[in-house]
């Protein structure tokens, strides 16, 4: 009997997708496919790939209203914030595709009389993307366009909560007459996709997800000589100085925190701001948080929508229930908001403060709509409580002080440093994290470099 997915919307708790997964037949047919289509597609003119996936991104934004509708079903995000990732897809997608000419230009190195050398960025192979749910078309395509655009093949894995993207990603490039095989996507369960990465056929990974994931992923491939980018997630901390602009830090700073109900692996998870502005802060904080409208995702006056499902909720409530036994203040009342209810996805934000590390709140990824603030000194102790962590993606610094928000970041143990802003992806900027945020990079002229091999020409001229 085929084996099926069921996406379960956290909107109403009904399937609202069901797929067959793909047998190992398929896989095979798919690789197969992938192969013998790379084997053109990487000596097509640079030119001409950017002709045809420029035509893709047209394909797909075409389509905006329906896929922002499909993300809010899938996974429940609002439907008025979705349209936001349709353009954070153009946007990245587009500046890739751009820079493509130069990043994957031939690297001269000094003349030599009598020779021609150089180093060619030759494309990998197949590449399998597997992309997580939370932020379904941004993880996604900072992998599957600059592949494509170096000459790769790509095999798509998106989650079991978001199967209509891979379907969106596939629909697209058909419009815009990519080259079959080329690009295919496939619906798998999580064995299927070890026994992909751990086979042969497979040239690269680049894996969005959670830590455990990582390891999987890593250890799938441990028998093999290929590489993995891994992308697995943050407790992004954020630092309010004393002579942060206080409205636009309180802004911000809890919109980075509540956005998708806290489930952005670049979201802030922890605030420490200074002892001179703090009440302020909270007091604000505070103000803006019991401003949300918790509801149905479908609704347009809707602000925060359901997690992703039940058990990710309760997750994030029992940190919160841990941290109010130790000592912590919850300053949100969930009463506040009649859609909150426990045993289901849909949970109030919350604020904390009186809390300390010794707290899960504070140091393990909650990935849901909480938030604890901790009193700092001075720029020593934020750093020092910045660094005790044991992820590294985004940190960010609410500062008037350029020059304080660079030494500051020198000392920042993260893989992007911002100053008066969090949770965003510049697809000019490396994307890439330190200690169990992973390892790898995309997007920027670095991020071709995991997606090619240097190949070396040494030619002698004179003989």
């Amino acid at each position: 009997m085929t084996e099926t997915l069921k996406c379960i919307t956290p909107v109403d708790g009904s399937i609202y997708v069901e797929r067959p997964l793909a047998d190992d037949a398929e896989v095979a047919a798919a690789l197969a496919g992938a192969r013998a289509a790379q084997a053109g597609w990487r000596h097509t003119p640079i030119a001409e790939r950017q002709a045809v996936l420029t035509a893709a991104v047209d394909a797909f934004v075409a389509k905006g209203a329906e896929i922002a509708e499909e993300i809010a079903w899938q996974m429940g995000r609002p439907v008025s914030q979705c349209p936001g990732e349709v353009a954070g897809f153009e946007e990245r997608a587009r500046h890739m595709i751009a820079i493509a000419p130069s990043a994957l230009a031939d690297i001269a190195v000094e003349p030599k009389e009598g020779f021609t050398r150089f180093i060619r960025r030759a494309p990998l192979g197949v590449t399998f993307v597997v992309a997580p749910w939370n932020y379904p078309y941004l993880t996604a395509v900072n992998a599957v366009v600059p592949a494509l655009m170096a000459g790769n093949a790509v095999l798509l894995k998106h989650s079991h909560q978001t199967p209509l993207c891979a379907e969106r990603f596939a629909e697209a490039f058909r419009v815009a007459g990519l080259p079959e095989g080329l690009f295919r996507h496939l619906h798998l369960s999580h064995d299927a996709t070890a026994k992909l990465i751990a086979g042969a056929g497979v040239d690269f990974v680049s894996f969005t997800g959670s830590v455990a994931g990582g390891h999987a992923v890593q250890q799938a491939a441990a028998a093999r000589f290929i590489g993995a980018g891994l992308e697995l997630g943050g407790k992004d901390p954020a630092y309010v100085r004393a002579d942060a602009k206080l409205d636009h830090a309180i802004e911000n700073v809890i919109d980075g925190a509540f956005f998708n109900s806290g489930q952005s692996c670049c979201g802030i998870e922890r605030i420490y701001v200074h002892a001179d502005v703090h009440d302020a802060f909270v007091e604000g904080a505070a103000e803006l948080a019991r401003g949300y409208k918790l509801g149905n995702p479908i609704e347009p006056e809707t602000t925060l929508g359901p997690m992703v499902r039940a058990s990710a909720a309760d997750f994030v409530r029992g940190q919160i229930k841990d941290a109010v036994a130790a000592g912590a203040t919850a300053l949100i009342d969930p009463k506040a908001f009649p859609a909150d209810e426990s045993g289901t996805p849909y949970m109030a934000p919350q604020i904390l403060v009186d809390v300390d590390h010794a707290m899960r709140v504070m140091t393990e990824e909650s990935f849901g709509p909480v938030v604890g603030i901790m009193k700092v000194s001075s720029d020593d102790e934020a750093v020092a409580l910045m660094n005790d962590s044991d992820f590294g993606l985004t940190a960010s610094i609410w500062t008037a002080d350029e020059d304080a928000a660079l030494a500051i970041g020198d000392r920042v143990e993260t893989g992007t440093w911002f100053m008066n802003r969090a949770d965003y992806l510049d697809p000019a900027l490396a994307w890439t994290g330190v200690k169990d945020s992973g390892r790898g990079c995309s997007l920027s002229h670095v991020g071709y470099e995991q997606l090619t091999r240097p190949k070396s020409f040494h030619l002698r001229t004179a003989v």
